[in-house]
């Protein structure tokens, strides 16, 4: 359920008062006699519908997409059998798009059964299998079968390339004196899989006004394949966020004391992530680990100035992303398909009327 909170604490961990507009939900954790419903729309998901296409077809055939397992199948590769393959293979790769798509509508569907999100007229779709053609069709497919249902929501993809789209979105957690004094904040989005971290410029001097901002710089890191400890992961996201410091100087750009960052699982205010982190490297809610704590101490100013750490829910700043493109809704949500289903939903707040 969503919070009552002091007009104030944009300025605290895992706000639901933001600058522009109201966190009605997040990290809604739904379930049906299988477990949890939004593990029938994630990325593994898509990977055992692809799996299951696969195996039919074997029982009568020769499979038409070869011998690599479906897991290892990229995502560029699947775009291009789309466009080029043989028609059996490209029929394949639809048949399982369209499986997907009608499980990315109902999970859809039952997210908008829920009280805090009724009447959210638009939802963008974020995540890894956003960036390609594969996943824009089972959204766009998704979209269709909704309204045909009777559902009046919009499903599009999100704008930005989901591996940049939270550290966009980190923006809008910042105190509005940002905007004014500086030309870049750093932004981190930690996932179940990598670990990003950027320079994101500003592009404007208004919390609302924040279509043109970018991404400078950004560090990757895969921890999934190095399988750290908690604090490994901590001390490599701190090297990380350090070496974007030097970049920024190197570069003239005026970074504020400011490190926006998205993490999976329930934020409280105090920094705790109170649950949903076990996807993350060691555990992350423990009562004596707390993030943007540990983020401060070791990096404890940038440009002479004290540190400012804010934590918020990783779907909740891959959404207000699209921020300055939900002028003409007044309710809008964002899914985001990784390694789990993230998801968040919010209410604009009015503009101020021209003078």
């Amino acid at each position: 359920m969503a919070k009552t909170t002091p007009p104030n604490a944009f300025a605290r961990h895992g706000a639901y008062e933001l600058p522009t507009v109201t966190l009605d939900h997040y990290n809604a954790e739904l379930k049906d006699g299988d477990g949890y419903i939004g593990d029938r729309a994630n990325n593994r998901a898509f990977r055992e519908i692809l799996e299951d296409w696969r195996e039919k077809l074997r029982q009568v055939s020769d499979d038409p997409l070869g011998e690599s397992p479906s897991d290892e199948i990229s995502k560029k590769k699947l775009d291009k059998i789309l466009t080029e393959g043989e028609a059996e293979a490209a029929g394949l790769v639809l048949s399982a798009v369209e499986d997907f798509a009608q499980e990315l509508a109902a999970v859809t569907a039952r997210f908008l059964k829920m009280k805090e999100w009724r009447d959210v007229q638009r939802i963008v779709v974020g995540g890894g299998l956003r960036a390609s053609r594969v996943g824009e069709l089972a959204i766009g497919r998704a979209g269709v079968v909704l309204k045909a249902a009777g559902h009046a929501v919009e499903l599009r993809p999100i704008r930005n390339h989901p591996d940049e789209a939270a550290l966009v979105g980190t923006l809008h957690l910042a105190p509005a004196w940002i905007f004014a004094g500086y030309d870049a904040v750093l932004g981190v989005d930690i996932g179940g899989s990598n670990i990003r971290a950027g320079i994101v410029e500003l592009g404007g001097k208004k919390p609302r006004d924040l279509g043109s901002a970018k991404v400078r710089e950004v560090e990757l890191w895969r921890h999934c394949d190095d399988k750290p400890t908690r604090n490994e992961a901590i001390e490599r996201l701190v090297a990380m966020l350090a070496d974007l410091v030097k970049r920024a100087a190197k570069e003239g750009l005026a970074l504020a004391p400011f490190i926006g960052v998205g993490c999976p699982g329930v934020i409280e205010e105090d920094g705790a992530i109170a649950r949903g982190g076990q996807n993350l490297p060691g555990n992350w809610e423990s009562s004596r680990f707390n993030l943007p704590h540990a983020i401060r101490e070791a990096l404890p100013k940038i440009g002479g100035h004290e540190t400012h750490v804010l934590l918020h829910n990783d779907a909740v700043v891959h959404g207000l992303s699209e921020l300055p493109r939900m002028d003409d809704v007044e309710r809008w949500g964002v899914l985001t398909i990784g390694t789990g289903l993230g998801n968040a939903c919010f209410t604009n707040h009015p503009r101020p009327s021209a003078v």
